[in-house]
Formats: C-alpha cells, structure tokens, sequence
C-alpha cells in the first residue's frame, strides 16, 4: 500500500527477493524481530499489520487415522508434505521400538 518493491521490504528483513515473497504469500513464517523491523520501516503500529498464523495439519494423525487432518488445502505441496510426515513418522515409530527392545535387552 506504501508503494515499497520486494527489493525494498527484502532489505529491512533482512534476506533475498525470493525468501521475502515466501514470507508475504505465507510460505515461510515471519518472525516476531521481522514484524518489528517492518512496522518500524513502514512506520505503522504492529497490530496493523502483523497477521497470527493459522495452525495447520501437516499430517495425518497416526494414533486415529483420521484422514481429514491431512487434507487442509488441495494442493500438491500439502499432500507432499502429508506422506513425508507420514514416512517420518512411521520411521520414528520403528526406531523407538528397536530402541525399546535394545533398553529390555540391557537390562537382562
């Protein structure tokens, strides 16, 4: 609305053209230092501009297997991100169970 390029806002921040897009579109989170730089450089009131991140499933629920947590938004990114959580989080289950079992084998 002040008429400031990317370029401009970029450099308050600071970080690249690319990085600060992420961050206007919503991509990349904003950190509460760069709401206070960028009220300070567009000399407004934070509250005027500094926006609460929605929270967002990133993955479905192992433990209910509710597939609706996973499917917040219909895009390809999502459902990526979706499987990844899943396969981490299905390799971090195997690894605590291996951890587990070496933990009772010790003990004997």
């Amino acid at each position: 609305m002040k008429g400031f390029t990317q370029q401009q806002m970029a450099e308050v921040i600071p970080t690249d053209v690319s990085n600060y897009s992420k961050k206007e579109s919503g991509a990349v989170s904003i950190t509460q230092t760069e709401w206070n730089k960028l009220a300070k450089f567009l000399e407004v009131p934070i509250e005027e501009i500094y926006e609460e991140e929605e929270a967002k499933f990133i993955f479905e629920n192992p433990v209910f297997n509710d597939s609706s947590a996973g499917n917040i938004g219909n895009n390809n990114t999502t459902n990526i991100n979706n499987e990844l959580s899943i396969e981490i989080i299905k390799t971090m289950q195997e690894y605590i169970s291996l951890l587990k079992e070496e933990i009772e084998r010790l003990k004997k």
